[in-house]
């Protein structure tokens, strides 16, 4: 093997790069990268991907790479190697972006859904590594799951398996996934933004203001980011925010735990950098409500891949596309 290429495609950005096999078999070297802004159309983008990997390969004398791996966000038939219309992804419907790149290249090439490419990646070369049944938890923008169980990738029947973020968590609460009161409400960027808001709402009509949103003027400005800032600092309404999310998370961490029995719950993005915030709140809510023999094998960590997980996504079903 020479080098895998993996392909990342996001809605406002496109990225490509090129990996190669460490020597001693213990992970894979990006030795390349380009990234620009997501093309208006799908036909653009993939010009463009051709020509960023061509350049690529140029300096090792290559035409092409030996596989290539594709990560973007659902919906798409993995199977067929079709993307299928997601939302931040306007007009590119039933695209086939697999045999696209075969016949440019004839090589092995395979499509997944961000959160399936971000398990193989850390189960292969990050927090995962060397288990046999491991969840991976996107809790970045929005919440999803890849599922490794029994040593391989779960899909599901149609690509739809791991959308733990539709899960309900209460009757009301922040919108996620367009449902009110879900995971994905709770526990993500966007809706700890939701649930922020919300309460320093209320804390502003009662005369309260909270330091990350001072007046009603900045309630449309606050993020996650903002929120876990003030929280650090002590802000109390702060981490009342937190407390709500990290209670949250723990109960769907204890439903995975109780279904999929996993030896390891690997959880990136926010939950990564904000550790010290969630971990005491989500352990002690593991503790009261999932099954004690299943929570005695599980391991909760932070993802290891760090920020260029999405690198290391592609790759890793390049990587699988040999195999």
């Amino acid at each position: 093997m020479t080098h895998l290429a993996g392909i990342d495609i996001g809605g406002t950005k496109i990225a490509v790069c090129l990996g190669k096999p460490k020597e001693d078999s213990t992970g894979i070297e990006i030795v390349g990268k380009k990234q620009f802004p997501t093309p208006a159309t799908a036909e653009s983008a993939i010009r463009s991907l051709t020509e960023a990997l061509d350049e690529l390969l140029q300096p090792y004398g290559h035409a092409a790479p030996d596989a290539i791996g594709i990560s973007c966000g659902g919906p798409l038939d993995s199977k067929a190697g079709l993307i299928l219309s997601p939302p931040n992804l306007p007009g590119w419907d039933r695209i086939p972006i697999v045999s696209a790149f075969r016949k440019i290249y004839g090589v092995p090439v395979q499509l997944q859904n961000d959160a399936n490419a971000c398990a193989l990646a850390e189960w292969r070369w990050g927090a995962g590594r060397g288990c046999q049944n491991m969840v991976f938890l996107t809790f970045g923008t929005g919440m999803g799951a890849g599922l490794i169980l029994d040593g391989r990738l779960y899909a599901g029947t149609n690509d739809m398996a791991g959308e733990v973020g539709h899960m309900r968590m209460e009757a009301d609460g922040p919108i996620g996934y367009g449902k009110a009161g879900s995971f994905e409400g709770f526990c993500s960027g966007a809706g700890i933004a939701l649930l922020a808001r919300t309460m320093a709402s209320k804390a502003l009509a009662a005369g309260n203001p909270p330091a990350f949103c001072p007046s009603e003027a900045d309630l449309s400005g606050i993020t996650a980011l903002a929120v876990a800032e003030a929280a650090r600092s002590g802000n109390a309404l702060a981490l009342e925010v937190f407390t709500v999310v990290g209670k949250q998370l723990g109960r769907g961490l204890a439903v995975l735990v109780d279904l999929l029995n996993p030896e390891r719950i690997v959880i990136g993005s926010i939950y990564a950098r904000q550790q010290s915030l969630l971990e005491p709140i989500v352990r002690d809510t593991l503790g009261r409500e999932a099954l004690r023999p299943s929570l005695s094998v599980c391991r909760v960590v932070p993802a290891g891949l760090g920020e260029q997980i999405g690198d290391y996504a592609s790759l890793s079903v390049a990587w699988q596309a040999l195999n």
